[in-house]
C-alpha cells in the first residue's frame, strides 16, 4: 500500500492505478478543478502527502505544474509517452500496470532551493536541444531518469529541480548510447 494519495485525471486513470498498485487516488477531472476537489487534495497534502500522476500531455503538464505550486513537497511520477500510449489516445489510463509500479517507484521531489547542474550548453551538448532527433533524445532520457518527457526548457528545468545529478546523468546517457 502507497502512503500517500496518487493524483491523477480521470476516473479511467484511477482504475489504471488500481491495476497496479494499491493506493488512494483523486482524480482531478481534467484542468478545471472544482472548489471540493482542491479541498480533498489540500486535506490528503497536509496528512498523508501527494503523489502528481498525470498525463504526459500538454494538458496533464499543466495539471502537475499548477498542483506542483500550490502543493510543493508533492511528489512527482512520470509515465513516459511511449508507455501511456495507444494508437488514438495518450494518458495513463494507457498505462501498463509494469509502467506504473516504475514510474511510482522512480518517484521525485521538486526542490525548494535548485542546484543549477546543468545549462543550455549541455542541452546543446548532449543534442537534447537544437538538432532533429533533440525530442526523441529527450523523450529516450527522460524514461531512464524517471522524469518524463518535455519541451527543452522544461526538460532543463526539471534536471535542475528534481535532483538530478551530474553522475545519474552521464550514466543515464551511457544507457540512452547503449540503447542504439
Amino acid at each position: 500500500m502507497i502512503k500517500e494519495v496518487i493524483v491523477v485525471e480521470g476516473k479511467k486513470d484511477i482504475e489504471a492505478v488500481h491495476r497496479a498498485v494499491e493506493a488512494e487516488c483523486i482524480e482531478t477531472g481534467g484542468f478545471g478543478l472544482q472548489k471540493y476537489v482542491l479541498d480533498k487534495l489540500e486535506q490528503a497534502y497536509r496528512k498523508r502527502g501527494l503523489i502528481i500522476l498525470t498525463d504526459p500531455d500538454s494538458a496533464g503538464e499543466r495539471i502537475r505544474r499548477f498542483l506542483g505550486d500550490r502543493f510543493p513537497a508533492a511528489k512527482h511520477a512520470f509515465v513516459p509517452q511511449k508507455d501511456a500510449s495507444s494508437p488514438d489516445d495518450i494518458g495513463i489510463e494507457q498505462a501498463s500496470p509494469a509502467a506504473i509500479r516504475l514510474a511510482l517507484e522512480r518517484v521525485r521531489y521538486h526542490e525548494f532551493e535548485p542546484i543549477c547542474r546543468f545549462s543550455n550548453l549541455d542541452m546543446m551538448s548532449f543534442q537534447l536541444s537544437g538538432v532533429a532527433c533533440s525530442g526523441a533524445r529527450r523523450a529516450a532520457l527522460g524514461a531512464i531518469l524517471g522524469i518524463g518527457y518535455a519541451n527543452a526548457k522544461t526538460f532543463l528545468y526539471r534536471l535542475n529541480h528534481y535532483g538530478i545529478s551530474r553522475e545519474e546523468f552521464m550514466a543515464a546517457l551511457d544507457g540512452l548510447e547503449e540503447q542504439k
